[in-house]
């Protein structure tokens, strides 16, 4: 830390950033109450999106155990084609979101293929779309973690560091300019009662 000169400019600029701290700090605090808020959210939709994948697997397992026989091929059925990313503002930090997820089911016989491929397949591009939602949703939880964790960071610099550094130069410079003005009152006192002698 740069030593502070001890005079009334330093003390002037003192206050002024002082007084700027405390503008900008509650509005951190707000942004970093609203990144919280929507981390939680983002946490709650990738729990939500992997939730929903174990109950198609579950309900898969449940209602094909047929899918055990490896006569059947059912290897490439359904394969994503394309996925469409937006961005979405969030309190400043820019995150992605899935617009369009387009998959493609491979052509197959009805003939030749048993009834049920019909369900699985249908289930299987719904876990394709859930599986890219899904690691949209991670990254979007990552985007608002690291953004959460700077804001904090400037929060605890503002709080912690910069306001407690500039009260106690404030107070440093107030009573050494006080210390001055009494020392020059003592010595004006001092010259008058040697002038009067």
């Amino acid at each position: 830390m740069a030593k502070i000169a001890l005079n009334k400019s330093s003390l002037n600029r003192e206050k002024r950033n002082l007084k700027t701290f405390n503008r900008y700090l509650p509005a951190l605090e707000l942004k970093r109450q609203q990144l919280m808020a929507e981390r939680k959210k983002a946490e709650d939709a990738v729990r939500e999106a992997r939730e929903r994948i174990e109950q198609i697997e579950k309900d898969v397992s449940e209602q094909l155990p047929m899918l055990a026989c490896e006569d059947i091929n059912v290897e490439g059925l359904v394969r994503v084609t394309n996925v469409v990313l937006g961005e979405q503002n969030i309190v400043g930090t820019t995150v992605p979101v899935v617009e369009k997820v387009e998959v493609e089911v491979a052509q197959y016989s009805y003939l030749t293929k048993p009834h049920w491929v019909d369900f699985l397949v249908e289930r299987l591009k719904e876990m394709v779309e859930l599986h890219v939602e899904m690691l949209v949703r991670e990254l979007r939880y990552q985007e608002i973690s690291k953004a959460t964790r700077t804001t904090s960071q400037r929060v605890n610099l503002f709080s912690k560091v910069l306001i407690p550094r500039s009260n106690k130069n404030i107070a440093k410079i107030k009573i050494f300019m006080s210390d001055m003005d009494r020392a020059a009152v003592v010595n004006a006192k001092i010259s008058k009662t040697k002038m009067a002698s």
